[in-house]
């Protein structure tokens, strides 16, 4: 599978609620970070909007599951559109994907639209990748969000 093509199924995970399946994806050390401030170099020097480990991301999909998690529910229809693919860096180990990533979301009668620049660092596992870092840089990080319910 090309690093495009894994992207692709991400996405189409996500899109299709496929939760856990997505949260296989990850390495046990993995990290998902979404930076509140553009060009942010560190997630420890400022605050972030999301900064999570593998656990973290555990509990994200195990709430996104909860029957009493109401502010969750009903639970959001979304299309990842993922382009502008390019490769950064490849190794035998790793290779660094740069994407732009548009996200719609709907729920309770809404939509939102996100758009950010994602950068994946992928380590090679067989004919496919598991992600060990994603960052999502969101074009309106430091502007008004209403809060982020949805895995992007």
């Amino acid at each position: 599978m090309s690093p495009e093509q894994f992207l692709f199924h991400e996405a189409r995970l996500l899109d299709t609620q496929r939760y856990e399946e997505w949260l296989e994806l990850f390495t046990e050390d993995a990290t998902y970070w979404v930076p509140l401030e553009q060009g942010q170099k560190d997630p420890y020097e400022t605050s972030s909007i999301i900064h999570d480990d593998r656990t973290l991301l555990e509990l994200r999909v195990k709430q996104i599951r909860h029957p009493r998690a109401h502010a969750r529910q009903p639970l959001a229809r979304t299309v990842h559109q993922v382009g502008n693919v390019s490769i950064l860096t490849d190794t035998a180990a790793e290779v660094r994907v740069a994407s732009a990533l548009t996200v719609v979301e709907f729920r309770n009668e809404k939509q939102h639209v996100y758009a950010a620049l994602v950068e994946h660092r992928l380590r090679r596992k067989g004919d496919t990748f598991r992600i060990a870092h994603k960052r999502i840089d969101l074009v309106n990080s430091e502007g008004e969000l209403d809060g982020i319910a949805i895995l992007l």
